[in-house]
């Protein structure tokens, strides 16, 4: 009776993964969306500097709709110098618009607000110093913020100060017979709408950097807080540069 010959199978050659053959085709996660690793410093569009980019763009939308309305609000004061009106001794036309005397507490505001603006930017580089954001990466304390507080706390009372220069110029605009009522000038009418209009932005400036210094001890990762006293600062520049501009418009434009 002939034997039924079973042929053997063959071993298959088994090569570990990297070594031979070809590579494996699922990869292994590396951890979160960018935390760690030297590609995150070379790809713009992943951790922490996405989010900062990401932050800076919503504010500079914002920024370039108030320049908007900034610029708006200056044609409208010059379109409203060529106004007229009858004189009804005379019956001739006559220009309604009578310049407005600044009063000087508005130059000793501008040198407030532009040291304030020479801090912020201290705190902001601070907050981003290399070798201290890398201790605090390491866990050996937060040099940066410490670096960066006292520096927020000057732009804090510098603002104030610009704020409160600016009520004493309203009221010494009113002592002298420009009051915000009726009988006001178109002048006087502007000088108050233009620098409330921007007073309000800076209280809100001053506001924003109130929440800073109180998130700064509550963020527990050094990238957030580099986020937030950078938006800070990028607003309270831009108030800076308009508040220049306008200064400009109210004591040279009449």
């Amino acid at each position: 009776m002939p034997s039924i010959f079973t042929p053997t199978p063959a071993e298959t050659e088994r090569k570990l993964p990297g070594i031979g053959g070809k590579p494996p085709l699922h990869r292994h996660p590396t951890g979160g969306g960018g935390g760690g690793g030297d590609d995150d410093y070379t790809n713009r569009r992943r951790g922490p500097r996405e989010a900062l980019y990401r932050v800076r763009t919503f504010v500079f939308l914002g920024l370039a709709c108030d320049m908007v309305f900034f610029v708006t609000l200056i044609v409208v004061f010059y379109a409203s110098q060529s106004g007229l009106r009858t004189n009804p001794r005379t019956h001739l036309l006559t220009s309604n618009w009578y310049p407005v005397h600044l009063p000087t507490i508005l130059y000793w505001n501008t040198l407030a607000l532009l040291l304030s603006s020479v801090t912020m930017e201290l705190a902001r580089r601070g907050i981003f110093r290399e070798f201290d954001v890398l201790e605090e990466w390491l866990g050996l304390g937060r040099p940066a913020l410490r670096r960066a507080i006292p520096w927020l706390g000057a732009t804090l009372l510098f603002g104030a100060l610009f704020l409160t220069g600016q009520g004493i110029a309203w009221r010494q605009l009113t002592a002298a017979g420009f009051a915000f009522d009726q009988s006001a000038t178109p002048a006087s009418y502007f000088f108050y709408v233009i620098t409330g209009l921007h007073a309000a932005h800076l209280l809100a400036g001053v506001a924003a950097l109130i929440l800073c210094l109180v998130s700064l001890g509550w963020l527990r990762r050094v990238e957030q807080r580099q986020i937030a006293v950078d938006a800070t600062a990028w607003y309270w520049h831009a108030m800076g540069v308009a508040w220049l501009i306008l200064l400009a418009v109210l004591a040279l434009g009449q």
